[in-house]
């Protein structure tokens, strides 16, 4: 797909891969670009937005591109990676779990609501739902499914909006899950989502996973979402 104009935010300078993983933090950008790709280029470093593409190990192009943190900025990303001729997004980020979890754990999001303005704004409510091969897939490459909650507000002082959540079904919380599902939707290219549960949140209390374990977990959700996308292809 060749852009109408060029992207506003982002200054390519390299090729977009048509597969492309998203993690919210430009530095597990970088730990994941150096351990699923082969010979890894900078795509992007505009706004400390970073990014990469470089060869996957099925030999076909894959990028992995930060979309920094909430809704806004992950609307921005993403429709210009669309632009640019992207087709398949995997989210991969991190979560709170609302409920029983183990810190580090890999979900998968088989619905999302989107409790946040930005895909309110697109889709309102229960928007669009992931892709179904790609969640699929990523429950196969072993993330447990769940549903997750979009909001806006990392640090949560509203009395009792987390029981609602629950009560909606939410096992996790997030911040840019839903927005992509919603752009996606919206410009017809295939999205999912994959967590590492990075906080527990049930007790009141928040429970925070330790920067080594953070990283690694960065990692695995790395590698998952490349297993996801190659079984799809051997499948």
């Amino acid at each position: 797909m060749t852009p109408v104009s060029a992207p506003i935010h982002l200054r390519p300078a390299t090729e977009l891969a048509e597969r492309v993983l998203l993690p919210g933090d430009p530095h597990r950008a970088l730990a994941v670009a150096q351990v699923v790709l082969e010979q890894p280029r900078m795509f992007n470093h505009a706004r400390g937005l970073w990014g990469y593409t470089g060869t996957a190990r099925d030999g076909e192009p894959l990028s992995v591109q930060s979309t920094g943190m909430g809704g806004p900025s992950a609307a921005i990303v993403v429709e210009e990676l669309l632009d640019l001729g992207a087709r398949t997004l995997i989210r991969i980020g991190t979560c709170g779990a609302l409920g029983p979890a183990d810190l580090g754990e890999l979900v998968v999001a088989t619905k999302v609501l989107g409790a946040d303005g930005t895909s309110a704004a697109l889709a309102g409510g229960l928007g669009p739902g992931p892709d179904p091969e790609l969640t699929a897939a990523l429950e196969r490459a072993g993330a447990r499914p769940v549903m997750a909650v979009s909001t806006d507000v990392f640090y949560e002082r509203r009395p009792n909006v987390e029981r609602a959540w629950v009560e909606s079904g939410a096992e996790v919380v997030e911040m840019e899950a839903a927005t992509l599902l919603a752009v996606a939707a919206q410009r017809g290219a295939r999205a999912a989502v994959v967590l590492a549960v990075s906080d527990l949140l049930e007790s009141g209390e928040r429970r925070r996973l330790e920067t080594e374990g953070l990283e690694a977990a960065g990692v695995r959700l790395g590698e998952t979402a490349w297993a996801a996308l190659a079984g799809e292809r051997t499948g």
